[in-house]
């Protein structure tokens, strides 16, 4: 079975799917891959109007890095590899010139809720849960999504998700304005009001309203930014606490 699935509606939504339930939909080096592919679709494709992230299933958006690929490294050079590898991805992610949405089907934790905080627009299922639970790890976020999570939302709110490490409800995550838009369980993905609003808009509109937003971020100090979450997790990444946690958890 394929681990993501590519595909191009009739409306112009570009599509990536995570496609590894029985993982409840974890990044592999395989995923990264196919991120990578999808990303350069999105600018290579004129016919591309927005592009959409989601998982199979619906249990799991996205339960971040895939532990029994990424336990293994121990170093912070090795983990330094994977994040940075990661973090370039989410960084093209967030400044992808056409909007990006993230359909948040099921759980979101760890890097699943920074894949979602690279993306303009986060809808969710109202039965769906999040949490940066990274803290509970040892580590803090590695792949941008702590950076870019400050650009989305006040400084208290942003904070709190971080430091907490709890994973919360939809309905709180839209009241603080992470969730932009709550759906009922059985709406599918073309019948979500929003998107279809998007895609009925031409390539260019949709292209120049995202030029206004990038023009107003400072890219090079997001960049810079997000270069030093990388780092700063890669370190704690090395260090007895994280990998002890690790092995807790698998022993659970």
């Amino acid at each position: 079975m394929e681990e993501y699935v590519l595909h191009m509606n009739e409306d112009g939504i570009l599509q990536f799917i995570i496609n590894r339930p029985e993982k409840r939909n974890a990044v592999s080096y395989e995923i990264m891959h196919g991120l990578e592919k999808a990303l350069d679709e999105c600018i290579q494709n004129d016919h591309v109007k927005a592009f959409l992230i989601t998982g199979s299933g619906d249990r799991a958006f996205c339960s971040g890095g895939d532990l029994s690929q990424f336990h293994n490294l121990k170093t912070e050079s090795e983990s330094y590899g994977m994040l940075s590898k990661m973090g370039t991805l989410i960084t093209r992610l967030a400044f992808l010139p056409k909007p990006t949405i993230a359909f948040i089907n099921g759980i979101a934790i760890g890097g699943g809720c920074e894949i979602a905080t690279a993306c303009d627009f986060r809808i969710a299922k109202r039965n769906a849960k999040m949490g940066f639970v990274q803290g509970n790890l040892a580590i803090t976020t590695g792949w941008g999504g702590g950076t870019l999570l400050h650009e989305r939302l006040t400084v208290s709110n942003a904070l709190s998700l971080l430091m907490t490490a709890r994973v919360e409800e939809a309905e709180y995550l839209h009241r603080i304005g992470f969730i932009d838009e709550l759906v009922d369980d059985i709406v599918p993905i073309h019948d979500i009001p929003f998107i279809k609003m998007i895609s009925l808009k031409s390539e260019a509109v949709l292209r120049a309203y995202k030029k206004q937003l990038l023009e107003k971020w400072d890219k090079k100090r997001i960049e810079e930014n997000i270069l030093n979450e990388i780092r700063q997790c890669s370190k704690l990444w090395a260090k007895e606490e994280h990998h002890k946690a690790v092995d807790k958890f698998f022993n659970q």
